[in-house]
């Protein structure tokens, strides 16, 4: 199954939707998006990943590469991993928490909620 990565902005938050399968193929598409939004002078990040059905330490590997670069710009990333859902919750949710990352990323249930500065993120 292929990436497909959407863009849109929210709030001033740049928000990229993502859904399909990251693995070795088709992270390097993500981290492209992230690249381009970060050299548009973009420092807000929101990476909805609800729509991932799968992710490999690939897909891991440019989450944690994307924390790092928007952190290194002084911005903000996000990430939508609901806890809920068709399977007990997304499947990135789960792989985060297997390999213990989860706890590096702000997480929350939605973008609206992840757009508004003052709602706390969800808990690991």
């Amino acid at each position: 199954m292929a990436l497909r990565v959407n863009e849109g902005d929210q709030d001033g938050w740049a928000v990229i939707q993502v859904s399909g399968e990251m693995d070795l193929v088709t992270s390097p598409v993500l981290r492209q998006r992230v690249h381009e939004a970060v050299a548009d002078g973009r420092r807000r990040l929101v990476v909805d990943l609800s729509e991932v059905l799968f992710c490999d330490s690939s897909g891991v590997g440019v989450l944690i590469a994307t924390r790092r670069l928007i952190r290194s710009c002084q911005g903000e990333l996000r990430l939508i991993l609901p806890a809920q859902g068709a399977e007990d919750g997304s499947h990135v949710n789960r792989v985060l928490a297997a390999l213990g990352v989860r706890r590096l990323f702000s997480v929350y249930a939605d973008v609206d909620t992840a757009v508004l500065d003052s709602v706390p993120p969800l808990s690991a």
